[in-house]
C-alpha cells in the first residue's frame, strides 16, 4: 500500500451547487492540501454532503471547477485512475451488504476501488478499528456502531498517501471507536495524506487539530424568474479559522 505518487492539492474554485430550485452555495473556494485535516461544518441542509460528493466526483457542480495540482480534473486523461485509487470517499451510509461478513465486505470494497488487499491486511484493518473478532460475522448481526467500524476499516487499507473525504465518520461510534478513528486519521495525515470530514459531534481529540471551515449560515436563494442567486456569494472557505472549537462552543 506504499510508494504511491505524492498527492497534489485538491481545489474548488467559484463552485456552485444546487438542489432542485435552491442554491446550496455559490462562489465557494476551498483547498485541501497534503498533510492537512479539515473539518467542514454547517447546519443541516447547507450542502456539506453535496460538497463532499462533488469533490469525490459523484456529483457535478452547477458552476465552477475542481482542480488537482492546479489542473482541471475534468481535463485529466481518463480522470487520472491513479489519483482516483488514492481517493477514499465514505458516505454517511455504511454501504455494507447484510449477507456478507465483515471481511468479505472489506475485501469487496478494496477490489472495487482498484486497491485489493490480502486476507491478512483485511484482518489487520478490522483489528485497527476494534472489530477484528467480527471478521467472519455477517453484517446483519452487527450493531450500528460495529457496522460503522467495519466501513471505516477501509481507511486502514487506503494507499499511502491517501485523500479521505468522510461524511459524519464519527456517527454511532463510542469513545473507543472515536479514539481509534482519531489515531487512524492522524496516521493518514502523517503519511502525507489529506482528510476532509463533516461531523455534528464535538471532537476534541484529533491531533493535529483540524482546520475548521464553515459553510454559510443561510444559503443564497434564487430571485423569481432569475437564474442567479439574489444574495451575495458565499465567502471563500480557504481562509477559515484553524482553531478547533471547544465543547462549549458548538
Amino acid at each position: 500500500m506504499s510508494d504511491w505518487p505524492p498527492l497534489p492539492p485538491l481545489e474548488a474554485t467559484a463552485l456552485r451547487c444546487e438542489r432542485g430550485e435552491r442554491v446550496l452555495f455559490d462562489g465557494l473556494a476551498l483547498t485541501l492540501a497534503p498533510g492537512e485535516m479539515v473539518w467542514l461544518r454547517g447546519a443541516n441542509g447547507r450542502g456539506k454532503t453535496t460538497l463532499l460528493r462533488t469533490l469525490a466526483g459523484l456529483g457535478t457542480p452547477a458552476a465552477g471547477q475542481l482542480l488537482l495540482g492546479g489542473q482541471p480534473i475534468a481535463g485529466r486523461k481518463s480522470a487520472d485512475p491513479a489519483w482516483r485509487r488514492q481517493l477514499v470517499y465514505l458516505g454517511h451510509a455504511n454501504a455494507l451488504k447484510d449477507d456478507l461478513t465483515a471481511a468479505e465486505s472489506l475485501t469487496f470494497a478494496t477490489r472495487l476501488a482498484g486497491t485489493p488487499a490480502t486476507p491478512a491486511e483485511v484482518q489487520a484493518a478490522l483489528t485497527a478499528l476494534g472489530v477484528g473478532a467480527l471478521a467472519r460475522r455477517a453484517v446483519r448481526t452487527m450493531s450500528q456502531g460495529q457496522r460503522r467500524r467495519v466501513a471505516l476499516a477501509r481507511l486502514a487499507l487506503a494507499p499511502k498517501p491517501a485523500m479521505a473525504l468522510l461524511d459524519e465518520p464519527f456517527d454511532a461510534l463510542d469513545d473507543d471507536g472515536i479514539d481509534r478513528l482519531a489515531r487512524l486519521l492522524a496516521d493518514i495525515v502523517a503519511a502525507g495524506g489529506a482528510v476532509l470530514f463533516t461531523s455534528h459531534q464535538q471532537i476534541d481529540r484529533l491531533r493535529p487539530a483540524p482546520r475548521v471551515v464553515m459553510l454559510p449560515e443561510a444559503p443564497p436563494r434564487r430571485s423569481p424568474g432569475s437564474a442567479t442567486p439574489s444574495e451575495p456569494e458565499a465567502p471563500s472557505l480557504g481562509a477559515s479559522s484553524g482553531a478547533l472549537p471547544g465543547a462549549s462552543n458548538p
